[in-house]
């Protein structure tokens, strides 16, 4: 017989970390307030943890404990992720009354940093990247002559 325990817990918890980054950014970036999404995270996070102690068998029981466990920690990844963008380590929504709050008091960013040339770690202006990688004698080379110069 064949045993599917293993990939079931394995795809729940690769869809779970799923969840926990892609959801959790889009719930704070579109929550008035966290405190509401929060509760309900950890309502439901809770109750399945409890119920994968009275579940059936095996693979409901692993399953429902690690979404449960992973509905918890994405709770408290809401409040870290309030605190990220005030301090501009993540993008700021506008639109999105507590993030207007936060921007005209000076904190927070609704540039995307990650938008960048990967080149230069301090130019955050996004940049038009080519769609075609350019041919091998019209990219800039330097000779270790310059790199020395440079240096100096």
């Amino acid at each position: 017989m064949l045993q599917f325990t293993g990939f079931w817990m394995a795809l729940v918890t690769f869809l779970g970390i799923w969840w926990g980054h892609v959801g959790v950014r889009w719930l704070e970036a579109h929550s008035p307030t966290i405190r509401p999404p929060m509760i309900i995270l950890l309502t439901l996070g809770i109750g399945l943890n409890i119920f994968s102690l009275f579940a059936p068998n095996l693979t409901l029981a692993g399953v429902s404990s690690i979404i449960g466990i992973t509905l918890i920690w994405d709770a408290f990844e809401l409040y870290r992720q309030e605190k990220r963008i005030i301090k501009g380590h993540a993008r700021a929504n506008p639109n999105n009354p507590r993030h207007a709050a936060f921007l005209a008091a000076g904190k927070g960013t609704t540039e995307d940093l990650l938008d960048r040339d990967p080149r230069d770690p301090t130019d955050h202006n996004p940049v038009e990247r080519p769609s075609k990688p350019q041919p091998q004698s019209a990219r800039p080379t330097r000779t270790s002559m310059e790199y020395m110069e440079v240096e100096a």
